[in-house]
């Protein structure tokens, strides 16, 4: 008939009382049997941990921890303590009145799990044998605790919430006046001296075994707490724990983004700081350039081809002194810098575009600048010329298109119109212009602050509207392939009114005009 029959659960009736139902929903059916196999096996054997649990019940440990979820909504006490167990007060009538439990509901749910199960009409969907891929519905974020292990020293969450910078630590966040952070004998005394957080403790046994999130499973268990917010830079195998150990662990998209996105007096200040080393090192970068001689249109200095990596030394050390870094900078010469990120290597070409895009992080802060200016060494052809032009007065159609409550992407659409209108292309739909041209093939601009690459975005499609506080960059190119690329940028905060540009270095191709 199409139809699938299943008893219902929790209706309040008797074992002969059950009424039958036809419903033209498979995924119903499947549900209601996965919820009683799985109370059917934490009845027949109390105690299980969550993988033995899930073994016995047939189900992924993934299916199990939503189904426990599911069945406390329904008003099921399913605890754990040492295992998973079902109370005395069970209440087989879910939400309904409260009644004893007797003998024969136990039975009850034993047979009508072994009846569906024979029946063939359950099924669990985050097995590989699933017919179709199922994705998990998003959940609100709510008042969960925050569990935060670091994904590296630079982890950008960890950093907002601890103002600590480490490798290996475990941090949760409970309530706004209720935190803690575990840190290894190695930090401890770097974690009680930088710290934001409430409490800080030492655990040598969890550093030695690298199990930070067994450690927050159980934290959490103890205050009897069973889900949990994480950030996307968690590394898989922690949520794996974490879920393991019996919580609900979900990822928060959202998590600190408005926080840091919003940037405070000091925040805009220290990244004005690190635009200020930007500038320092591209100057740099700019004199070792206009000190090398031309040799059969190459760039000589020192006795040999001046090259990217003897330029990056410079700029690297210069920043060092600083107190800044920046191991990716671009130092890329023609033609090669037609491919945006292209760090460069190598002897860098005469006459030619080179394109320098610093990104200084503070070591101390952790709050980073960004600047790109592109310059020529020797004679500058016409083309260049005019795809600079371009770029600069579509960097200024950006800049005057930046405000509160401006959509992310109409600074973007500005940069690609005025492009297109000078005779380039771009790849972005409705911008698309001429072809065999060079052409802006990125986004216009994005966040800046304790990663170099944050919310928002200037790019196609984005409405999300700008807000006082973000900093972002704003920087147009035009890139051809076997020719070369050209593009400038510069940093600054939106604010109610306009843009604050951060930036303050010439955007002139001649190298002279820098020093």
């Amino acid at each position: 008939m199409g139809g699938v029959w299943y008893a219902a659960l929790g209706d309040g009736r008797s074992e002969s009382g059950l009424q039958l139902h036809l419903v033209s929903s498979v995924n119903r059916a499947e549900r209601l049997a996965r919820l009683l196999r799985v109370l059917a096996a934490i009845i027949a054997e109390p105690g299980l941990n969550p993988l033995e649990l899930a073994e016995k019940a047939g189900v992924s440990d993934r299916t199990l921890r939503r189904d426990l979820a599911h069945l406390r909504d329904l008003g099921y006490e399913v605890a754990y303590t040492s295992g998973y167990e079902v109370q005395e007060k069970l209440n087989l009538e879910g939400r309904g009145r409260q009644r004893t439990r007797g003998r024969g509901d136990d039975a009850l749910l034993q047979a009508v799990a072994q009846a569906v199960e024979t029946a063939g009409l359950w099924r669990d969907p985050d097995r590989v044998d699933a017919t179709l891929p199922r994705r998990a519905k998003p959940r609100p974020s709510g008042k969960a605790p925050i569990v935060l292990i670091p994904s590296g020293d630079e982890d950008a969450d960890f950093i907002y919430a601890t103002g600590f910078g480490v490798e290996n630590a475990l941090y949760i966040r409970f309530s706004e006046k209720d935190d803690v952070l575990v840190a290894s004998p190695l930090e401890i005394d770097r974690a009680r001296a930088q710290s934001r957080a409430a409490t800080v403790v030492e655990d040598r046994d969890t550093y030695v075994h690298q199990t930070w999130a067994r450690l927050a499973a159980r934290m959490l268990r103890e205050r009897g707490i069973s889900d949990a917010r994480v950030s996307p830079n968690l590394r898989a195998v922690h949520l794996e724990d974490l879920r393991a150990g019996g919580i609900d662990a979900q990822v928060d998209r959202e998590l600190y983004v408005a926080g840091r996105r919003h940037k405070s007096a000091a925040e805009a200040a220290a990244i004005q700081d690190a635009q200020r080393a930007a500038e320092s090192a591209v100057v740099e970068v700019v004199r070792g350039l206009s000190e090398a001689e031309i040799r059969d249109g190459v760039l000589w200095s020192n006795g040999g081809p001046l090259t990217s990596e003897q330029l990056y030394a410079r700029a690297q050390l210069l920043l060092g002194k600083k107190g800044y870094t920046c191991p990716d900078m671009i130092i890329a010469g023609s033609p090669e810098c037609a491919l945006p990120h292209y760090r460069g290597t190598g002897p860098i070409k005469a006459n030619a575009p080179v394109i320098i895009d610093i990104f200084p992080t503070s070591r101390q802060t952790h709050l980073n600048g960004d600047l790109t200016r592109t310059v020529v060494v020797g004679e500058i052809s016409d083309d260049v010329k005019r795809m600079h032009a371009a770029v600069l007065q579509a960097l200024d159609a950006g800049i005057e298109s930046i405000a509160a409550g401006v959509p992310g992407q109409e600074p973007h659409h500005a940069v690609c119109q005025v492009l297109v209108d000078r005779g380039y292309a771009t790849t972005t739909k409705g911008f698309e212009g001429a072809e065999g041209v060079a052409k802006l093939n990125h986004s216009t601009g994005h966040g800046v602050g304790l990663e170099v690459h944050e919310e928002p975005a200037l790019r196609d499609a984005v409405v999300d509207e700008l807000r006082e506080g973000d900093v972002v960059t704003v920087e147009p190119g035009l890139y051809l392939l076997g020719f070369g690329g050209v593009r400038v940028e510069d940093t600054g905060m939106v604010t109610q009114h306009g843009f604050q540009n951060f930036t303050t270095l010439t955007r002139s191709l001649n190298p002279q005009d820098y020093l």
